[in-house]
């Protein structure tokens, strides 16, 4: 039987949020001040987090008057991580989630909850294994709250990232097998930093090699016709070869 998320935070009243600002822990965030829990948010700040991400969690956090604690790991000094293999997820969160649980102890809290909501899918996600071995609750995925609902309800309340496209780690622009380094994050976050203020939103381009592929919503057809010229001007000294897909559907 599922339980509300008024039920968790009854049960749970002292709790530590894995948190990165976007729309699951945000609104996991909002719920939690809301049923006046004893929280705190802890932000793992890596290189693989783009810096406009960053500022965006501490300024929700702040606008609820939320704990933040900021935590930062050099996730690269770990070999397994930067050789990128298939399961990378599963390392990655595995040390992310192990520095929150041991900082979040020194403060006192024993659970550690997540943003994993109801539609996110266990078998694609070697993070979610991470996430059970290590004995984190997902209340959003307890209580059977999906994206969309998490969206609907984020909106209803007024919070400004009902909207927010889905961002997943820079770490995903680089191709499996390819080894992640600190100057390949950062040309991807540039390439994505300049896309955005050519008006692009929800986007991402990828890296193979010297090579950059931008995916582009296919609801920004439009602004991409606009813009194409823009983009290889932009986007050209980046990469050595640059190639477009205009089919995007979000993650």
């Amino acid at each position: 039987m599922e339980m509300s998320l008024s039920d968790f935070f009854r049960e749970n009243p002292k709790c530590a949020l894995a948190y990165s600002g976007g729309v699951d822990s945000a609104y996991l965030l909002y719920e939690a001040m809301q049923s006046g829990a004893d929280v705190t948010a802890f932000y793992v700040k890596t290189a693989f987090q783009p810096r406009f991400e960053y500022e965006g969690a501490l300024s929700f956090a702040a606008s609820l008057g939320a704990r933040v604690c900021v935590l930062e790991i050099d996730v690269l000094a770990e070999d397994v991580i930067a050789a990128n293999p298939s399961d990378r997820c599963y390392y990655c969160k595995q040390q992310i989630m192990g520095t929150i649980r041991k900082a979040a102890a020194e403060r006192g809290y024993s659970l550690i909850m997540d943003g994993t909501n109801a539609s996110d899918d266990a078998g694609d996600r070697p993070g979610m294994r991470a996430l059970a071995e290590l004995g984190v609750r997902s209340p959003l995925r307890l209580a059977g709250i999906s994206k969309a609902e998490v969206r609907r309800r984020s909106r209803e309340a007024g919070l400004p990232t009902w909207d927010r496209p889905a961002y997943a780690c820079l770490a995903t622009r680089i191709r499996t097998g390819e080894k992640i380094t600190e100057e390949r994050l950062r040309t991807v976050e540039e390439a994505e930093d300049r896309m955005m203020k050519l008006g692009f939103e929800d986007l991402r381009v990828r890296t193979s090699g010297r090579n950059g592929l931008v995916q582009i919503h296919k609801d920004q057809k439009e602004l991409l016709e606009e813009r194409r010229e823009d983009i290889c001007t932009a986007l050209g000294e980046l990469f050595e070869e640059l190639s477009i897909d205009e089919s995007y559907r979000g993650e």
